[in-house]
């Protein structure tokens, strides 16, 4: 359901920073057919719907399909970049079994410096259990966040049940606001299957989250989340720490 994403996004120009997976930028085709609804140049129609925004893409498969995070303008973008968390050298161009990165960024906000980490965790096709690819990627996200020394919010969707070693292993030492608001299913009613966990938000302690909601809008088979906190410093920052993604029918 891309029109309603766009719609969505056109309707809260007010977010200061929109994470984003599943993005394709001017491709000629898809990368898979879990994705039976998608706009192949998403990304530069999300961009034209935010002029106040800049935006920074991340690719994961060629130059076409990956990470997009959208930072209002008056957020100082100090660094940026991407971060291999799974790598497969034999994927052939098509299916979900691509490498994964983390998408970051270094911003400043009233002289205060923060990072925004986006992932789209890796699916093996067998549910969103531990497995060693898993729990080897999320030692590689907790050894990436080590030596971040400002507040984090990471956010995106991991493919991974709350239950699991690989989930504690990302969240140790951060605020999961997915079990601390006890939120029961990031998913909308696009998503046939039982599962109805995917998608975290983490933060540091030393962020003051001042709202954390599941919004209600349905634009994709994930639900937005949307995260509204305080750094150490004033200054309230909006964040749709969400996957919005495109398809109405994923994994």
């Amino acid at each position: 359901m891309p029109e309603a994403l766009l719609e969505f996004v056109k309707s809260h120009q007010d977010i200061d920073v929109f994470c984003l997976q599943e993005v394709y930028s001017n491709a000629s085709r898809r990368v898979s057919d879990d994705s039976p609804v998608v706009r192949l140049n998403i990304l530069e129609e999300l961009t034209s719907l935010l002029p106040d925004h800049r935006v920074y893409f991340e690719p994961v498969v060629g130059q076409k399909y990956g990470l997009a995070i959208f930072v209002r303008k008056t957020i100082d973008v100090v660094d940026e970049g991407g971060f291999k968390i799974h790598d497969n050298p034999k994927y052939n161009g098509w299916g979900p079994g691509h490498s994964r990165k983390l998408q970051w960024m270094a911003c400043r906000y009233n002289n205060q410096l923060f990072y925004i980490l986006n992932v789209h965790g890796l699916w093996n096709g067998k549910g969103k259990k531990d497995s060693p690819s898993r729990l080897a990627q999320s030692m590689k996200i907790k050894h990436f966040m080590s030596h971040l020394k400002a507040p984090i919010i990471l956010c995106g969707d991991f493919n991974l049940r709350p239950d699991t070693e690989s989930l504690k292993i990302v969240g140790g030492g951060m605020n999961d606001l997915i079990q601390k608001y006890h939120v029961t299913s990031t998913r909308t009613s696009f998503y046939p299957k039982t599962e109805r966990y995917a998608d975290y938000v983490f933060t540091s302690s030393t962020v003051e989250v001042k709202k954390f909601e599941v919004m209600k809008e349905e634009v994709s088979d994930h639900t937005p989340l949307l995260v509204d906190f305080v750094l150490p410093s004033p200054g309230p920052i909006k964040v749709i720490a969400s996957p919005l993604h495109q398809a109405i029918a994923q994994r």
